[in-house]
């Protein structure tokens, strides 16, 4: 495996220096434009209880804990370099008891049934496995009417993917009807897509 390889395999699971960097990198440029596009689609309350699962560097923790500022956010990743960095971006909001980040994975969510008015996966979906598994475990924490939304910076309609899943060990970008498939055998109803055509980024919506 290439140098390059070694890197970008490690945003599936950020570790080391090199990636300690990269996790920095997942806070600004076209991530936080991705991140504000996708969450144009969603009218988040001010007393909204939220999850974010695959946080990387807690950028999109703070912007939910902004956009619910009666609410609450907790934050998962299952890279302690990933929590460290959120914990760090979000600490004061942390303090003040209205945040909380855990290592923990999107196959295990460590969360009771109806936890949550909103779940969010901002470019993680790519790496968790047996899928429908996952989005049902989502499913199980929302409360009855909550959303769930994903949003990727790769539709998988452009070709583009296929050099990054070589690249990558485990990583699947998902098209939007493999995605609303996997939904709907998970259990979700009402299923929004939303693509950026310039961009080709993805955002999908769907409820409980």
């Amino acid at each position: 495996m290439g140098i390059l390889s070694k890197i970008f395999s490690n945003t599936r699971k950020p570790e080391g220096f090199l990636v300690r960097m990269m996790v920095n990198g997942m806070n600004g440029g076209s991530h936080a434009k991705m991140a504000e596009w996708g969450l144009s689609f969603v009218d988040i309350a001010n007393n909204w209880d939220i999850l974010d699962v695959g946080c990387g560097g807690g950028a999109n923790v703070a912007r939910l804990l902004k956009r619910s500022p009666k609410g609450t956010v907790k934050g998962i990743d299952y890279s302690p370099v990933s929590v460290k960095k959120t914990t760090e971006v979000n600490a004061a909001e942390i303090a003040a008891g209205r945040c909380k980040v855990v290592e923990a994975s999107a196959a295990q969510l460590p969360f009771g049934e109806n936890a949550f008015d909103l779940v969010t996966a901002f470019e993680t979906v790519y790496f968790w496995p047996e899928i429908e598994k996952c989005f049902a475990g989502v499913r199980r924490t929302l409360k009855d009417g909550g959303r769930f939304l994903i949003v990727n910076e790769d539709d998988g309609l452009t070709g583009n993917n296929e050099k990054w899943e070589k690249m990558i060990e485990g990583m699947h970008t998902y098209t939007p009807d493999e995605l609303c498939t996997h939904l709907t055998a998970a259990g979700f109803r009402d299923i929004t897509v939303h693509q950026g055509n310039q961009h080709h980024w993805l955002a999908v919506m769907a409820e409980k």
